[in-house]
């Protein structure tokens, strides 16, 4: 069990802790729900999680089988919904190092789409992963 502590800093901004590092993070409401915008969303992170679960899972598969890696790096688009306001999709683009083969390559993809966050959103947002 990880514990996280938030405080409220006003102006619709709040600070996270990480217990276990005592790492610390800034959210602040996107400008179009009132806030400025100045650091990630708390919608933003949700996106920033799918998006680094996926790169996370496929770097411990790839060193569990001595696959280089390295290099690999991606994006996420983020959607909104509204009425309820939510997260409606995510658009995920993960690109894998050259001069893997296809056997790995196709694995990863497969462990990769198998993240936790992955297997915790809900069916009512929608996820695109592409790999390049």
């Amino acid at each position: 069990m990880v514990r996280i502590d938030a405080t409220y800093d006003g102006d619709l901004r709040c600070t996270a802790t990480h217990g276990p590092s005592g790492a610390k993070l800034i959210t602040d409401a996107p400008v179009d729900n009132h806030g400025k915008g100045a650091s990630f969303s708390p919608t933003d992170l949700l996106a920033t999680s799918m998006l680094t679960c996926i790169i996370t899972i496929i770097g411990i598969r790839a060193n569990a089988r001595d696959i280089d890696v390295n290099g690999m790096s991606g994006s996420v688009e983020k959607s909104m919904g509204s009425n309820p306001r939510r997260v409606a999709q995510l658009d995920v683009i993960i690109r894998l190092p050259a001069g893997l083969s296809d056997t790995d390559r196709d694995w990863l993809k497969t462990e990769g789409c198998a993240c936790p966050v992955c297997r915790s959103v809900s069916d009512q947002m929608k996820v695109d992963i592409h790999f390049e």
